[in-house]
């Protein structure tokens, strides 16, 4: 690897750790689904604790994964960028696939929620 490019690559493992936890890919999922989402909705979805929900949107916003915005004492978050539901729907799809040789979990697999088109 180029010295020059090993940033480059720093940045993308980066993007991937933000990524790498079951409870960031869900917050994620439910962000993909609209175009924002307050903090109290995210909290009811999740069934998080106020601040390990916090923490995990401190990570996603260190990666540039979210972005807030506070109204009056509302905080919404959304997608930085439309490309991250992009994503997360061809992971849902490695994932089906990956799955395939497991009756049961790609049965498990389909019970998920669905996610939205753009």
């Amino acid at each position: 690897m180029d010295e020059a490019q090993r940033p480059l690559y720093e940045i993308k493992a980066n993007l991937f750790k933000g990524l790498a936890h079951p409870l960031r890919i869900r917050v994620l999922e439910l962000l993909s689904a609209a175009p924002e989402v307050s903090v109290a909705d995210l909290l009811r979805e999740t069934e998080l604790e106020p601040s390990h929900l916090s923490q995990h949107l401190s990570v996603l916003r260190r990666h540039r994964l979210v972005t807030s915005e506070r109204r009056a004492s509302t905080v919404y978050y959304r997608l930085a960028f439309d490309e991250v539901a992009d994503l997360l729907r061809v992971a849902r799809i490695l994932l089906t696939e990956v799955l395939g040789a497991s009756s049961g979990q790609l049965q498990a697999a389909g019970s998920l929620p669905s996610l939205p088109t753009r």
